[in-house]
């Protein structure tokens, strides 16, 4: 039984994945030909709370789609893995919004996003949904929704007393204000990178770390940089390298979601810090083994039994 005393809440976005699989990304100019297409729900706060809700969290959603069928089938897709819905309205005569996604055999992709309802998403309309977050324990929030409806969110979570959980993500500049109302940030490379001001690259734990220190002296609390395969460094008062679990990639779209809404179930059952990135970790790592966002998202059982495979015994 989900434990609603421990209630995560994610503000953010809701598209409809479509999928295009082939051997390399296209450069520009060029024509490939694939081998696969799927169309599937994303969004990176759809996925996020899809993944909290399918790994035992007690999750509302809120958010915006089109009232069209792309916008039906995401709610109900959400609705079946019970997440409640209640805060996601469809706008009339606004498509929902899309992501182009196109996947190499490598497991590596590059996406394009058509924000379509996702733009309509107002502070207005978090400042309605304020009872929401009262009783909330986590807030998530990722960057796929205009900015001031982000702030809008993150200060309605900390007036709820609730831990925010910021996934800077896809990049871009953010104010001062919405890194100190955040409690913790989940960047990735890139991300963090740029957060930094530095160019996009990959980073050693090193790197990361001495990025985190940077973000921190902007007034970020914890962060947790998020290393793909290598795992995530966690820091705070110190630094700590938690490695991921060695697995075939099949597509590694939405594995960063996956991390952040196992990462919030964990914490919301009172996991410390590092034991929930060893569970968001193992998590993620099974998602890029399946081809999807949502859909390749691992059950609880699946998960658990992961961790012991890998790593038995209790946290």
């Amino acid at each position: 039984m989900k434990d609603h005393s421990r209630r995560i809440l994610v503000a953010g976005s809701l598209n409809m994945d479509l999928v295009a699989c082939a051997p390399r990304i296209p450069v520009a100019g060029e024509t490939i030909t694939g081998h696969k297409f799927l169309s599937t729900p994303g969004g990176k706060g759809a996925n996020q709370a899809y993944a909290a809700a399918k790994l035992g969290g007690s999750v509302i959603m809120l958010g915006r789609v089109g009232d069209d069928d792309f916008g039906r089938v995401m709610r109900a897709n959400l609705a079946q893995v019970g997440c409640d819905v209640g805060g996601v309205a469809a706008i009339p005569d606004v498509p929902s919004g899309v992501a182009l996604i196109f996947v190499a055999d490598s497991g590596q992709n590059c996406i394009v996003i058509v924000p379509g309802a996702n733009g309509r998403f107002t502070p207005e309309d978090i400042d309605r949904s304020q009872e929401c977050f009262e009783g909330a324990a986590l807030v998530l929030l990722q960057l796929e929704n205009p900015l001031p409806t982000v702030l809008a969110a993150a200060r309605a979570g900390r007036r709820a007393g609730a831990t925010v959980v910021l996934d800077p993500a896809p990049a871009r500049e953010i104010p001062e204000e919405l890194l100190q109302l955040c409690d913790i940030i989940t960047p990735n490379e890139t991300e963090a990178s740029l957060l930094a001001g530095l160019p996009p690259a990959r980073l050693t734990p090193e790197q990361a770390a001495a990025i985190a220190r940077r973000l921190q002296d902007r007034n970020a609390r914890t962060v947790i940089v998020k290393l793909g395969e290598k795992g995530c460094l966690l820091v705070d008062t110190a630094s700590q390298l938690l490695t991921a679990p060695k697995v075939p990639a099949v597509d590694t779209t939405a594995a960063g979601d996956v991390f952040n809404g196992a990462l919030a179930v964990a914490l919301s059952e009172g996991r410390e810090l590092p034991a929930a990135c060893r569970f968001a970790n193992a998590a993620a790592a099974l998602s890029v083994t399946r081809l999807g966002a949502q859909a390749a998202i691992p059950s609880r059982a699946e998960v658990d039994a992961f961790q012991a495979q890998i790593a038995p015994g209790p946290e």
